[in-house]
């Protein structure tokens, strides 16, 4: 941690040209005495800042002295802030360009400290993809878009948009971008802001839309061109609000429950995270045995009834009738099966005991 401090003082120092204790201190959220211990281990350990005295002195650099981080160019810079994520960067065509970042920031590291990127690696590593997704090819627009975001050059690409049903039951042509349109595929020319990779799959965010990369067809970059980004765009914001809208775009319709207090603890299981607050937000007072009835939203009564069903005893439907009825049904039958004599006895393994330490992939 220490490390990271030293080398973040450094790069201040190299960025404004000086800054006093105080300056310091409020910038790396430690004490004035911190800085100055700080400082003089850097100066022990050959870093050239001395502490300029007088009025609107401080600390600063020796002129012209850079650490080597510097030596980074800007592709390798970039990469070097994904260099957690190794599965992205391979499938943007970008490891071998994030390897060279990391040898060289290693390399401006005092020999004490060039274990750090081993050290991290040993101790943390993100896996994107979600359990159980299929081993799969990178689509193959990812690298030529990958590299159009990073250069702010415009693409022309054909893209095949998904048949999704709409609320009024027909089936229309919807992209990502939550447009209808007609059937097949378009040509569209477009500025690709940024790339997302959510549960596996990758999407491309423009300045107003988002599309799927895999339902990517041809991919035309014009290097000639680059485009004006808007700078007030957040990638990150913009992606969870747009995911966000999508995902309450799905829920439909509604069931109206009731949930004992075991069956509201495990609310926020079972429903789906978009519609949990709506949910939360239409709960009415405990009946006297702490029953609490909500209307939840639902993306469909199939998928309703797969819910309520994780429940067990501790949910009933009030409302629709017809899932109110298939749920009975659904107990009519479990009681038949474990009330039949001579049923079966399930055994687990011996050796299976569940989550453990040895479990897993």
């Amino acid at each position: 941690m220490r490390a990271a401090r030293l080398m973040s003082l450094v790069l201040l120092l190299q960025a404004r040209g000086g800054m006093t204790a105080a300056e310091l201190s409020r910038e790396l959220e430690v004490s004035e005495r911190t800085v100055h211990r700080d400082v003089l281990a850097l100066s022990e350990a050959g870093v050239p800042v001395y502490a300029d005295r007088g009025r609107g002195g401080g600390y600063r650099l020796l002129d012209g002295y850079r650490t080597r981080l510097t030596g980074l160019d800007r592709a390798e810079a970039e990469a070097l802030f994904l260099s957690g994520v190794p599965e992205a960067l391979r499938e943007m065509g970008l490891s071998e360009v994030a390897a060279t970042a990391r040898l060289k920031a290693s390399a401006a590291l005092s020999p004490g400290l060039r274990d750090a990127p081993v050290t991290a690696a040993q101790r943390f590593h993100l896996d994107a993809p979600g359990w159980f997704a299929s081993e799969r090819p990178p689509p193959a627009a990812l690298a030529p878009l990958a590299r159009a975001v990073w250069g702010d050059h415009p693409v022309t690409a054909l893209y095949r948009r998904a048949k999704r049903p709409r609320p009024d039951g027909r089936t229309g042509e919807n992209g990502e971008n939550g447009e209808s349109e007609q059937a097949g595929a378009a040509r569209r020319r477009l500025d690709p802001y940024g790339l997302v990779l959510k549960a596996g799959v990758w999407y491309l965010a423009t300045r107003f839309a988002i599309y799927r990369v895999d339902r990517f067809d041809e991919v035309e970059i014009h290097p000639d061109l680059r485009f004006e980004r808007d700078g007030t765009f957040d990638l990150a914001a913009f992606w969870s609000e747009r995911a966000a809208r999508f995902a309450g775009s799905l829920l439909t319709t509604h069931v109206t429950v009731r949930l004992s207090p075991a069956g509201r603890r495990a609310l926020p299981a079972v429903a789906d995270p978009a519609a949990l607050d709506a949910a939360l937000a239409s709960a009415g007072e405990p009946d006297g045995q702490g029953w609490v009835t909500f209307r939840l939203p639902v993306e469909s009564p199939e998928i309703a009834y797969s819910q309520i069903l994780r429940f067990g005893p501790e949910a009933e439907v009030v409302d629709p009738p017809v899932l109110r009825a298939r749920l009975a049904e659904a107990a009519t039958r479990l009681r038949d099966l474990y009330a039949a004599p001579g049923s079966p006895t399930c055994v687990s393994d011996a050796g299976d005991t569940g989550d453990t330490g040895t479990s897993g992939p």
